[in-house]
């Protein structure tokens, strides 16, 4: 059984993919708000490894920036933004489509994506602390 980032298409394939998901996401007034106001200016190339680490290619992101209570720190004490979090869920599920990510992979992909944004939810309150030593997060 392969893994969904080898059914995917590699790293290049991800990585396109959260190119166009930052694009979709600057084109939506809803999803647009996080990515206005100055991210790391090689997030979709940080994200491409992390979910590339998350759906079961090698391990770039724990082993180049950092772990998971990393991730979740920096996503968190924002408030709860279900809109938003909708908004950038569909555009990655638009990015899908886009670079011909289909299928199985696609849904797979996607329903981690969607876990993943609504189990951040438990961080979004202010002064949230992030406990050290998360598991990583990976797709089922």
């Amino acid at each position: 059984m392969s893994t969904l980032y080898e059914a995917i298409g590699g790293f290049d394939k991800v990585l396109a993919l959260t190119h166009r998901w930052h694009e979709l996401c600057l084109q939506d007034p809803e999803a647009a708000h996080p990515f206005e106001h100055g991210v790391h200016p090689y997030h979709s190339e940080r994200l491409a490894a992390y979910l590339s680490e998350a759906f079961g290619g090698p391990k770039l992101y724990s082993a180049g920036y950092g772990d998971e209570t990393y991730v979740q720190q920096l996503h968190s004490c924002n408030g709860v933004h279900i809109e938003l979090d909708e908004a950038c869920l569909a555009a990655f599920d638009q990015a899908l489509a886009d670079v011909n990510i289909t299928g199985a992979p696609a849904a797979r992909a996607s329903a981690y994506f969607r876990r993943a944004t609504e189990g951040q939810r438990v961080w979004g309150e202010h002064g949230t602390q992030v406990p050290t030593g998360l598991p990583f997060n990976h797709a089922e």
